[in-house]
């Protein structure tokens, strides 16, 4: 059957559909992208102001008629950190689901952090043992770990390199003080989280996901997106540290010019490599693999789960 999920993140609303059923690897068909950036809409009070929700409906619709142009069958939308945190969230369903009968599920961190697991633990497969998985989002940072499909623990973190760009960084280039107190903060939340995982043991792979670590891989060497799904792309910690302070003192469009990077991530970046080195040192990790699966995918995977065979 084919499928669409459609994805309302803080940085773009992404429909992917995918040619998918029971027991088979699900195969990419068609991808529909909007940039709408809706952590950056949020008024003073928290919530998304009338035009971010006329903009969310109105490339919602665009969506439906993309995954109706290309034979969808089912449509699985859900959203994720910048609806969830929004004070008005309830109201901004309401109208989506009003304007165009499509229903968000709203995915809280640790399913986010789930969901994303499964996707990866189903690209590596088994003799990939422990797995240590890391996704910086546009709000948020999501940790899993463990041995199984289910993790033995995850955590739903603050970080997400949008979100840090607009509070923290507002310069452009950011101002040096700016960047020292947001790798304070970001190091002092992560630590936090480092004993819950500790306990379980060293990882045996270690594997990121998200447009962020993709685009810190490719500026540190790995191979274009355009050589496919599966050469394998590495990040190492050693390589991120010496491009952290490069970045840090770029412009917005000087990141724009790096291999792989997009104008409208480029000016997230900096924070975004922030907090993956921090992740990567907090947790003693050396390298780490990138994963082209991630939470669109792992939600199509637990879809096909509990289909009838």
């Amino acid at each position: 059957m084919r499928l669409g999920v459609l994805d309302v993140g803080s940085n773009t609303v992404h429909l992917l559909v995918m040619d998918a059923h029971p027991g088979a690897r699900p195969l990419p068909a068609h991808s529909h992208k909007a940039e709408l950036r809706l952590a950056e809409l949020l008024d003073g009070h928290g919530g998304i102001g009338p035009d971010g929700v006329d903009r969310l409906i109105a490339v919602v619709m665009e969506a439906l008629e993309a995954a109706e142009d290309k034979g969808v069958e089912d449509v699985l939308p859900f959203a994720t950190s910048a609806v969830r945190e929004a004070s008005n969230a309830d109201e901004v369903l309401a109208r989506v689901a009003e304007e165009t009968g499509v229903r968000l599920q709203v995915l809280s961190g640790a399913d986010e952090a789930r969901l994303t697991f499964l996707a990866a633990r189903r690209w590596f497969g088994w003799s990939a043992g422990k797995l240590l998985v890391l996704d910086i989002g546009g709000g948020s940072l999501e940790i899993a770990y463990g041995m199984d499909e289910e993790p033995d623990a995850a955590v739903s973190l603050p970080l997400g390199a949008g979100r840090l760009t607009g509070s923290w960084l507002p310069g452009d280039p950011p101002d040096p003080a700016d960047v020292r107190a947001l790798r304070r903060h970001v190091r002092a939340e992560i630590a936090r989280s480092v004993g819950d995982f500790s306990r379980h043991g060293a990882p045996d792979h270690v594997v990121a996901t998200s447009k962020t670590f993709k685009q810190l891989a490719r500026i540190t060497g790995a191979a274009r997106s355009a050589e496919g799904l599966y050469v394998e792309r590495r990040l190492t910690r050693r390589a991120l540290e010496e491009w952290v302070p490069k970045l840090a003192v770029m412009s917005t469009q000087e990141r724009a010019e790096l291999p792989g990077v997009s104008e409208g991530r480029a000016g997230q970046l900096t924070a975004g490599a922030l907090v993956a080195e921090a992740a990567m040192d907090l947790f003693g990790v050396d390298q780490l693999e990138i994963c082209p699966w991630a939470l669109r995918e792992g939600v199509i995977l637990r879809r096909l789960d509990h289909l009838p065979t």
